[in-house]
């Protein structure tokens, strides 16, 4: 497997460092796409001793910021032949913020980053992903989308780039959730756009459910969240067995063929609901076989696909 070449955005700690782990350890060549470099020098070395594999490399990614996506993108193609393994972990969740932040392109933060920086990255790494025999891309989804089976749950698309920012009150978790669920109608078209076209690259995304957070992620956290979180790690399971999803997804020969799904935590296929009312929204809510309609609305998918790719033309 050391010819097989991975990118892992975010994985110096939490379920990309799980992954990062995993895949050193099956013989991959991992490219660690990571912001906080002196961080992720170290866990780079852990992951080279623990897993006996050299092939573990550390690039320079800050995934809510275009320029710095076009230059790793730059520097990956310069020194690797192909791609064939792309997973979108990457996300920002800034648990507790109140205001509202751009990203260096003017872009709502939580959106940068979780939403338009992967597709940016996609569309980079697209000729390098098709020199591939079996090239994959996996989304890091979550079950925050499933606030948007109540039908009154918008993505504000009038609001991405800060035009109301002072006019309407801001909430990292709804747009943590909105960004997710853009990621999700993005993996759809992305994967219907490639098929139409003959591509070869299968694109899924992956439903997360709480896994123990790393001691990095909670020290951002202020002290109410802090405390919250690390409650919730006693009884949360381990990034480990996200990461072997990611794994089995991105490797298997059960979805070599599999395109514009999203699997849930059993590495099930799940989809749409057909109803969202009375007992099926229940079983929607609390069952993980269904996701929200919404993201499956044709307008909406639509406008956030122009939407996109006109941001990343500017």
């Amino acid at each position: 497997m050391k010819e097989k070449i991975v990118i892992i955005t975010g994985a110096n700690s939490g379920i990309g460092k799980a992954a990062a782990q995993k895949f050193a350890s099956e013989g991959y060549h991992i490219i660690m796409a990571c912001r906080n470099m002196n961080v992720s020098k170290v866990v780079q070395n852990e992951i080279i001793e623990s897993s006996n594999n050299p092939n573990v490399d550390l690039m320079e990614l800050d995934v809510s910021s275009f320029d710095s996506i076009r230059q790793f993108c730059s520097n990956f193609k310069t020194k690797y032949p192909r791609l064939d393994i792309l997973i979108h972990n990457a996300a920002y969740l800034n648990h507790g913020e109140k205001q509202y932040k751009l990203s260096p392109q003017q872009i709502e933060m939580t959106f940068a980053t979780n939403t338009f920086g992967p597709y940016l990255m996609t569309y980079l790494l697209e000729d390098h992903l098709e020199k591939s025999s079996d090239p994959r891309i996996l989304h890091a989804c979550t079950t925050n989308i499933k606030h948007f089976f109540d039908p009154k749950r918008k993505i504000e698309f009038d609001n991405l780039r800060g035009e109301w920012r002072d006019k309407r009150q801001f909430s990292v978790y709804k747009m943590y959730g909105d960004s997710k669920m853009a990621l999700l109608m993005l993996n759809f078209k992305m994967a219907e756009q490639f098929k139409s076209q003959g591509k070869k690259i299968k694109v899924n995304a992956l439903q997360i459910n709480r896994v123990k957070l790393s001691k990095e992620t909670i020290q951002k956290m202020s002290s109410f969240w802090k405390v919250l979180a690390w409650a919730q790690n006693l009884i949360n399971p381990l990034p480990t067995g996200m990461a072997d999803n990611y794994f089995h997804i991105c490797t298997s020969d059960e979805y070599q063929t599999v395109t514009g799904q999203l699997f849930n935590h059993k590495r099930e296929i799940t989809r749409p609901s057909v109803n969202e009312k009375g007992f099926s929204q229940l079983k929607n809510i609390f069952g993980s076989s269904y996701y929200p309609s919404y993201a499956t609305d044709v307008h909406n998918v639509e406008k956030l696909w122009n939407l996109s790719s006109a941001l990343i033309d500017e």
